[in-house]
């Protein structure tokens, strides 16, 4: 098991622990544990699917939690990960249990709810960047709920966009306090392509123009314009291209599905939208259960 995994293995058992899933005191009094059941998640509205793999984990970890005996987890060959449903539509069906599937009802549909939502804005930007008739490429940010970015920024790709840095070891990027605590951009670049690992890129924040010469100036690798307008967005892309043909260009700061398309028709290489896991509205998932005849 990969680091990742590991990772997201560790976030689902902290759901179950938190819901005390294994101790469901209404569902023991209430449901003969011999029960078999089948439950089926419907979508109530039009969303981008994501977080189906997490169904089979959570009903798995139950398990070692409380045996609960076999399950299965089937949806239809055209319903994964990344595909747009339509509201009705059924994502998965589960047979088991009924007493595991009542316990991990909660934290399966809360999961799936958001990393679905997560999805299905994502999806609205890169269309949204698509109409525009731009090659932009619509990225996240760090700005996830703590412990549930591994989940949060694979929603992102299910719904077209790309991964930023996934933590701080990932990448080098200087921004504003640390160009003002490190004494000034040109000696923290300088610190930073010096002391870089081969292989990693350096990308600078660049909040003005006189920011924007110093990196440009110190060969930045990677220039990140944050809260220009389109209009200046255009200007500073040009100087860049003209002095750092082979730098990459980011934009950022408060996009809105409303001013992406202006910021992609300037031709900037990313745009990175800390909306997509910071303010994504969970779509409306349920799950319907009944029991197996006996």
């Amino acid at each position: 098991m990969d680091w990742k995994s590991r990772r997201i293995t560790t976030l689902l058992e902290a759901a179950l622990l938190e819901d005390k899933a294994a101790n469901d005191i209404t569902t023991a009094l209430t449901v003969d544990p011999s029960l078999r059941a089948t439950a089926t998640i419907v979508a109530k509205q039009p969303c981008m699917v994501a977080g189906i793999g997490c169904i089979s984990a959570f009903l798995s970890l139950f398990g070692k939690m409380k045996p609960a005996g076999r399950f299965e987890v089937v949806s239809h060959p055209e319903i994964f990960d990344g595909v747009r449903v339509k509201k009705g539509q059924a994502i998965a069906v589960i047979r088991a249990n009924a007493a595991s599937i009542l316990s991990t009802e909660r934290v399966i549909l809360n999961l799936m709810q958001r990393m679905s939502g997560i999805a299905t804005l994502t999806s609205e930007y890169v269309q949204a960047v698509a109409k525009a008739k731009s090659k932009t490429k619509i990225l996240d940010t760090r700005k996830t709920i703590p412990g549930l970015r591994a989940l949060d920024k694979y929603a992102v790709c299910c719904g077209g966009g790309l991964n930023h840095r996934l933590d701080l070891q990932d990448g080098i990027l200087i921004k504003n306090n640390h160009i003002a605590l490190g004494g000034g951009l040109p000696l923290v670049l300088e610190h930073a392509l010096a002391g870089r690992k081969a292989g990693q890129i350096v990308q600078v924040e660049v909040r003005t123009p006189a920011e924007l010469e110093q990196a440009i100036a110190g060969h930045a690798e990677s220039i990140l314009l944050d809260n220009m307008t389109p209009k200046e967005v255009a200007k500073a892309l040009k100087l860049i291209r003209a002095k750092l043909p082979k730098a990459k260009v980011e934009a950022s700061g408060n996009m809105s599905l409303k001013t992406v398309p202006a910021y992609a028709k300037t031709g900037v290489d990313f745009i990175s939208v800390g909306a997509l896991t910071h303010s994504a509205t969970a779509v409306d998932l349920s799950m319907k259960i009944t029991a197996d005849l006996q």
